[in-house]
């Protein structure tokens, strides 16, 4: 049975709309997923962090989800044309699949530090090209495609003329489209129409990362994996579809439009985006020198950070916000969600500590604690409003401080509210929000393996570049904080004094 009516705002139709999945009682959700050419960016944490929420309360809901993130490892084309995981071969002079593996790692590492559950399935690109032959082919058969020199095409203005949906998700008008696709530039002079997109791409010779087709020697469009893996692993029209907000346009646009050409069904029945993560009021540049990674910020090496910050408290700074909403980080903010934070955290431990003396049935304080425990629940199923479910928990964290100060009896509480205090308070931090305690990191020997295998990592790669004013300042701040960093032939290790 499930526990609470969901509404969610609807991407597609600008619409706050009743959940009703396809199959009662399940509920398919793809995300994409990173292209894996370089440690993975703050934003990207901020938007998995948002699904893995998402995924979360669905779950504690009492659906059986089947949560699929892709990884993207073939076909995102950089503004010149070249290939994202075949540029990070040639400069880190390594095998594509090498770059994919190492970044892979590292964002699955990242991702496990912010305490966020495994997808279901999370499959590659690279290891679905027949099944992405398969729908190039069938978007011609149906017309919609058209081939130029051994590159195939989407046919925009076909589509739009019978479906009259291009540009529905992200409001483009198709008639004021430059080509905004990522295809190569020198292949522009091949399309019909600047809106066009490549759905197969002939490979230059010395592209190192193609496959045999039907019309050349290639690789898929970025667009299309995307396309193919969601509908393979949760059928031709699923539940949820999700992403940045940045991805409207032209990735799922184009999804969309490679979905109804090749089955005649749209691939989801809604869509959600969540908004950009800026630093200091304006977007994170790396060359205007306003951007912090994931470890600047758990370490504090940083000069826009006063301190070192904890995986916990950085998502906890980020679930305050919408995930529709952009969010402004700065050092303030993070400040102030390190005082909140540690405040909840006490909370739980004052909360272990009560006990009722006498129990009874039902008490004058029932109905104020099981209202806000509710409103908790109404706020997160009201398209998963975690600000107003976390100031809601706050609202519990003073009843809480009260029953232990002796300004509430908590004797007056009867046993159904107590249960609730006692065993839904947590769950609603630990297993729906995703928030752990951390602050001891020192005994969670999870944590602290974690962040450690991290630092010595980034503190053998400035090792490599010779940076040895950086190695060094790494291993002194370690040692400042009675953590011994010790080098030999097998690599680096750590033992705390």
């Amino acid at each position: 049975m499930i526990k609470k009516e969901l509404y969610l705002n609807n991407s597609l139709t600008k619409k706050k709309e009743k959940f009703e999945p396809i199959q009662e009682g399940f509920v398919g959700m793809y995300v994409c997923g990173p292209t894996v050419y370089s440690d993975v960016h703050l934003g990207n944490v901020r938007t998995f962090m948002s699904f893995d929420m998402m995924y979360r309360y669905l779950l504690y809901l009492g659906y059986k989800v089947r949560y699929v993130r892709n990884i993207t490892d073939v076909g995102h084309l950089l503004d010149d044309g070249e290939d994202r995981i075949s540029k990070g071969a040639r400069i880190d002079q390594l095998e594509p699949m090498e770059v994919v593996q190492k970044y892979t790692n590292g964002f699955h590492r990242i991702m496990d530090l912010f305490n966020t559950h495994k997808p279901s399935i999370e499959p590659r690109a690279t290891q679905h090209i027949l099944e992405q032959i398969e729908m190039v082919q069938a978007i011609m058969d149906n017309g919609y495609g058209y081939e130029v020199e051994g590159s195939v095409y989407f046919d925009t203005l076909k589509f739009n003329e019978k479906y009259k949906t291009y540009g529905q998700l992200s409001g483009r008008i198709i008639d004021d489209l430059l080509s905004e696709s990522r295809d190569n530039l020198k292949n522009q002079g091949e399309k019909r129409h600047p809106s066009d997109f490549a759905i197969w791409m002939k490979a230059a010779p010395e592209h190192l990362m193609k496959w045999n087709s039907p019309w050349s020697e290639g690789f898929p469009g970025w667009h299309l994996e995307c396309s193919v893996m969601s509908t393979k692993y949760l059928g031709e029209t699923f539940d949820i579809h999700g992403g940045g907000n940045d991805l409207k346009f032209p990735h799922h646009e184009n999804e969309i439009a490679q979905n109804i050409s090749s089955c005649g069904c749209a691939p989801c029945k809604y869509w959600l985006h969540t908004n950009m993560l800026l630093m200091n009021g304006r977007k994170m540049s790396k060359s205007d020198d306003n951007t912090i990674t994931p470890e600047e910020l758990i370490s504090g090496d940083s000069v826009h950070v006063s301190q070192a910050y904890s995986p916990m408290v950085v998502k906890f700074f980020m679930l305050q916000s919408h995930y529709s909403s952009t969010l402004d980080l700065t050092d303030e903010a993070l400040l102030a969600a390190d005082k909140g934070y540690k405040r909840l955290m006490e909370s739980l431990k004052v909360l272990e500590s009560l006990s009722a003396i006498n129990a009874i049935e039902s008490g004058p304080l029932d109905s104020e604690i099981l209202d806000l425990m509710d409103m908790f629940l109404t706020n997160m199923s009201d398209d998963f409003n975690t600000p107003k479910a976390i100031g809601t928990l706050f609202e519990v964290v003073t009843k809480i401080n009260c029953f232990k100060e002796g300004h509430l009896d908590l004797n007056q509480l009867g046993n159904k509210a107590f249960c609730s205090l006692k065993l839904d308070f947590p769950e609603y931090i630990h297993d729906i929000l995703g928030l752990k305690n951390d602050l001891e990191v020192g005994s969670n020997s999870n944590v602290m393996d974690g962040v450690m295998q991290l630092v010595l990592e980034l503190r053998t790669q400035v090792r490599e570049n010779k940076d040895w004013v950086t190695a060094d300042k790494i291993r002194d701040s370690l040692n400042a904080l009675n953590i011994t960093v010790k080098d030999g032939k097998d690599g680096s290790n750590w033992s705390i004094k």
